[in-house]
This record gives C-alpha cells, sequence and structure tokens, in this order.
C-alpha cells in the first residue's frame, strides 16, 4: 500500500512569492536537510548519544509554517522529540542546536536537554517535549497568555500566535481532544499543526485510528480543519498564512493536517526494516527541496547557481557549527542544579 489518500491539490500558479521569499524558504529548508544529514554523521561517529529523531523529508512543514507565515522571535512555537528543524526554523542558531546535542554548555539548553529538548527563551521555542502529545497543553497555555495579555490586561501587542507541532499519533491521545476543546472554547490564537508522517513509531496511521483525516476532528470542536500537502512549501505557506491570520484577527484555532513523510526511520536507532521500498520510493520522488528548487528555476526566480551557492553557504554554516560544539566547554558539576526553577532577571 503506496499511498490511500489523495494528496491535496494546490495550484502554484495562483501563489505571489518575490524571489527573496522564495531564497528565504528554500535556504530554511536545505540548513534543516544539511543539518541532520550531519546529525546522522555525527551520532554514528559517537558524538552524540541517546534518541535522536531526524526530520529529514517533513522540512516544507517547519519551514512554510514558521519561516513563511510567522514571525520568528515574536511568536511562539511548541515542538516534539523531533524538534532540531523546528528550532532553526524559530531562529535559534545552528551552532547552539550542535553544542546542545553534543551535550555542551553553549547548547540552547545549556547542554541539558540533548535532541529532545531544545529550548529558548530568546526565540519563542517552548520546547521540544518526549512524550507524544505532551507539548500541546503547553502551546495552548502560550497562546491562552497571548489571549489574556490583549484582553485582560490591555496590552496591544500582544498578538502573538503559537504553532503547536505533533505527529499523527499524538492525535489519538486524550490530550489532543482536550486541549482542542479549550483552545476552540476559548478562540486561542494558535495553531494545531498534525505532521501526518504516515507512521507512528512502527503503526501505520490508517490502522492506529477509526478516523485517518485527522483535519475532520476539528468538526467536533467547531474549529476550521485544514489538509495540506505536507510535501509542497508554498501549500504549506498559503495555509498557514491564512491561519495565522485568523489567529491574530481573534477568530480562534485551526487544525492543520499536512500530509508528510520522513525520509528515515522513527530514531537513528531503527531499522526502518517495517515500511515498503514502494512506498518510500513515492515519497522521495516528491522531495520538497528538489520541488521548490525546481519551482524557483521555472518561474525565473532563481538560477541553478544561485541555488548552489545557498547549498555551500549553509554547508559552511554547519561546519563551523560542528567545530564551534566540539570546542565548546561541558557543563560545570558545580551548577548541576541550575535551572531546575526559573531564575530571576
Amino acid at each position: 500500500m503506496v499511498q490511500e489518500r489523495t494528496l491535496p491539490k494546490f495550484d502554484a500558479a495562483t501563489v505571489q512569492i518575490t524571489k527573496e521569499e522564495g531564497l528565504l524558504l528554500y535556504e530554511d529548508m536545505v540548513l534543516g536537510r544539511t543539518f541532520e544529514d550531519k546529525c546522522a554523521e555525527m551520532y554514528y561517529r559517537g558524538k552524540m548519544f541517546g534518541f535522536v529523531h531526524l526530520y529529514n523529508g517533513q522540512e516544507a512543514v517547519s519551514s512554510g509554517i514558521i519561516k513563511g507565515a510567522m514571525r520568528p522571535g515574536e511568536d511562539f512555537v511548541c515542538s516534539t522529540y523531533r524538534d532540531h528543524v523546528h528550532a532553526l526554523s524559530a531562529g535559534v542558531p545552528a551552532k547552539e542546536v550542535v553544542a546542545e546535542l553534543f551535550g555542551k554548555a553553549t547548547g540552547c539548553s545549556k547542554g541539558r536537554g540533548g535532541s529532545m529538548h531544545m529550548f529558548s527563551k530568546e526565540h519563542r521555542l517552548l520546547g521540544g517535549y518526549a512524550f507524544v502529545a505532551e507539548g500541546i497543553p503547553v502551546a495552548a497555555g502560550a497562546a491562552f497568555q497571548t489571549k489574556y495579555r490583549r484582553e485582560v490586561l490591555g496590552d496591544p501587542n500582544a498578538d502573538q500566535v503559537s504553532a503547536c507541532f505533533f505527529g499523527d499519533g499524538a492525535a489519538n491521545n486524550g490530550q489532543f481532544f482536550e486541549t482542542l476543546n479549550m483552545a476552540a472554547l476559548w478562540k486561542l490564537p494558535i495553531l494545531f499543526v498534525v505532521e501526518n508522517n504516515k507512521w507512528a513509531i512502527g503503526m501505520a496511521h490508517e490502522r492506529a485510528t477509526s478516523q485517518p483525516e485527522i483535519y475532520k476532528k476539528a468538526n467536533a470542536f467547531n474549529m476550521v480543519g485544514v489538509e495540506v500537502d505536507g510535501m509542497d512549501i508554498l501549500a504549506v505557506r498559503a495555509v498557514a498564512q491564512e491561519a495565522v491570520a485568523r489567529a491574530r484577527a481573534g477568530e480562534g484555532p485551526t487544525l492543520i493536517e499536512a500530509l508528510t513523510y520522513r525520509f528515515r526511520g522513527h530514531s537513528l536507532a531503527d531499522p526502518d526494516e517495517l515500511r515498503s521500498k514502494a512506498e518510500k520510493e513515492f515519497w522521495f520522488a516528491r522531495d520538497p527541496i528538489k520541488k521548490l528548487a525546481a519551482y524557483m528555476v521555472e518561474q525565473n526566480l532563481a538560477s541553478h547557481e544561485e541555488l548552489k551557492a545557498v547549498d555551500r553557504k549553509i554547508q559552511q554554516v554547519i561546519d563551523e557549527a560542528v567545530k564551534f560544539a566540539e570546542s565548546s566547554p561541558e557543563p560545570d558539576p558545580s551548577e548541576l542544579y541550575r535551572f531546575v526553577f526559573a531564575e530571576d532577571e
């Protein structure tokens, strides 16, 4: 079985995108892909330990929503254990993400979080969460404080939107339903983004839920639900921009189901033997980075050489990030209990 659901159609001819916008999206996706490839290399070389879950193939979702529709550094982003690329799209420097993976003091979580727990107050990254659906109520809390500050405290600058990313498996979790209910009741400014990559670890999505079309679950809460081709960054961006505009206008949350696919196993410890070769080839042919590159060349928004220059630039960023992480100090044992509680600023 390759794909039971027909991928949503999207007319790219209706998209208005500038060269600068296109290059920004392309660069962010290449950053995510190159970063994750380097992670795999470092993991197998013994530079990092524990569970490491890579994002290869899903870049159009992170880049299309965070870089394409939100305000990085102002809006809130909440992730899962597959959080490296969300952190990068949110603006966390690659060197701080690598350092965190290496457990160094210069990491974005001061070496205390590792692969599954990226966090950055500065970049409004609310964290990566190891438990399935754990971040959904956290993101709703961030959205609630925005609404509270605006409507109760009268803060005119409180128009931030929260984006909560989670997988298809989380949509069967109780926290998903409870939080969507409250978000709809209170009209919270939040995007619930389901990255449906068809597999919850080793469980095929179609076997795990009575309603495989997750976006339709929004109907139970009188919430807007949208399905989008998660391998098409222009489609993701268009859907996200509309959802963000609704959220900022006080019209409440949106459930976005992005149909996507992870190109690697569930984690780097997964031999990836459960998925069929035909299924993988079907999705590999829809590589979102290659798709955007082809579109930009066809539309005369960029030349092949300009895109290759971006590739080279990103490779240099990643190489420098690894050097930074390798030369960074280990956390000081005397600070073992620091950051258990929030510190006064």
